[in-house]
């Protein structure tokens, strides 16, 4: 695709955050707010949407499991038509664009095209998931490690998820509703014992928020029983038990002093 003689548009990368306007960066909230052209995910909040300027021309390209408004490399060809034509292109991705966003992939199909990418980070689904739910992701009594993977990723039932999760660990799993049998099933041949809590988090940040616990062994019944609905994260560890069991011996020894 050959750049037109006039300078291209240029393409900014833009993370929402897990859905609360609030929890936008002031940077992302003016990208927003001044756009023209915004490319946005399925994921993306209409709050958030609903900050554009009535002039704003608005492509949604939502994804969901078996079902793409769009390709990948159809969002690709998209963002470096639009600004190789002279326009600004918002692309507006659910968390952050480079933690499990396609972000990477985007910004390469523009610089091979010679468009110039800005990245503007937002907080990922994970991060502002687990503070919504009061979920400590570390604790220095439970976790030093944390983890994040994919669960509809290709090749899923041949990797190696061993140490991942366990004493001192937490596991966050992005895109593993429809995956949950599975995801149980592999954790468990993989060491991992039935018995260890976990939580998924619905809707984090939003007003329909549901946080939902019981072990691995419960995963898969919890999702359909539930019917927990995306986008939603699950979260395996100690630190998902209920918040006010875990209390760590420095805040006992405060406590009794």
């Amino acid at each position: 695709m050959q750049a037109n003689p006039a300078s291209p548009g240029r393409v900014f990368l833009v993370g929402a955050g897990p859905g609360d306007p609030d929890l936008l960066t002031l940077r992302a909230a003016r990208l927003v707010m001044n756009a023209a052209l915004i490319v946005h995910d399925g994921l993306v909040d209409p709050a958030i949407l609903s900050m554009a300027r009535p002039s704003a021309r608005l492509i949604s390209v939502a994804k969901a499991r078996s079902r793409h408004t769009m390709k990948q490399e159809e969002i690709n060809a998209l963002l470096v038509r639009e600004a190789l034509a002279g326009h600004d292109v918002v692309r507006l991705k659910g968390g952050d664009p480079f933690v499990f966003g396609r972000g990477g992939e985007e910004a390469e199909a523009c610089r091979a095209a010679g468009v110039p990418v800005e990245v503007v980070p937002g907080i990922s689904s994970a991060l502002g998931a687990a503070a919504a739910a009061q979920i400590p992701l570390t604790h220095r009594d439970h976790a030093s490690i944390v983890s994040f993977v994919a669960g509809q990723c290709k090749g899923l039932t041949d990797q190696d998820w061993s140490g991942l999760a366990g004493k001192g660990r937490t596991l966050v799993i992005f895109m593993g509703l429809a995956t949950a049998a599975q995801i149980t099933e592999k954790l468990i041949a993989d060491g991992l014992t039935p018995d260890v809590p976990i939580a998924v988090i619905e809707k984090a940040t939003r007003g329909d928020m549901r946080v939902l616990r019981t072990s691995l062994a419960g995963l898969a019944e919890l999702v359909e029983r539930e019917r927990v609905a995306s986008p939603a994260l699950i979260v395996i560890g100690a630190v998902t038990a209920q918040p006010d069991t875990i209390v760590s011996a420095t805040a006992l020894e405060a406590v009794q002093q």
